[in-house]
């Protein structure tokens, strides 16, 4: 293959992964602040769905270039984007036990993303604010709380940090084009 196709290839990931990210940002900020429950459905799919696409594209990145920790950090954000999406469709209550494993995955997939100097400081910082905050959302539902997706303080106030180290992951991708 053509170093030229080479890189059209790599742009073109590139650009699809950040409009995964830029979806599930976008998403899943709104569907947090939506009370109609198929609008929160249907914002968390797309939310989950450009994050899956996005997190494995960025997974198969990092692995070609031998940065397997970062890439493993994205792979189980797939993961756990995707054990969320299993939730979506059902009530909120109903969506716990999802959402709950899904925080979970979330938690080691920012750390590995997060720790290694991949990305830019306010990114892994924001990262690894996330990691602890959905820490205790996930402990918390796996204690037996019934803590909805929507719960305020906790995970109300962990998805801006999760967004934060998204809008971290979109810039590195952007400088890279």
């Amino acid at each position: 293959m053509s170093e030229a196709i080479k890189a059209g290839t790599r742009n073109a990931a590139n650009v699809i992964a950040m409009v995964g990210l830029a979806l599930g940002g976008i998403f899943g900020m709104l569907g947090t602040m939506f009370t109609a429950r198929n609008l929160q459905a249907a914002c968390w799919a797309i939310d989950g769905a450009g994050l899956v696409v996005a997190t494995v594209i960025l997974a198969l990145k990092y692995f070609r270039q031998e940065k397997d920790l970062v890439a493993a950090g994205f792979l189980l954000f797939s993961l756990a984007s995707g054990v969320m999406l299993a939730g979506t469709a059902t009530t909120l209550s109903a969506s716990v036990p999802s959402f709950g494993a899904g925080a979970a995955l979330w938690v080691v997939a920012l750390l590995l993303v997060s720790i290694p100097g991949e990305y830019a400081l306010w990114a892994r910082l924001a990262g690894m604010i996330a990691s602890i905050l959905f820490t205790i959302v996930s402990a918390r539902i796996f204690w037996g709380v019934q803590l909805l997706p929507t719960a305020s303080p906790l995970p109300y106030f962990a998805y801006p940090f999760l967004v934060l180290a998204i809008v971290g992951w979109i810039w590195k991708l952007l400088r890279a084009s």
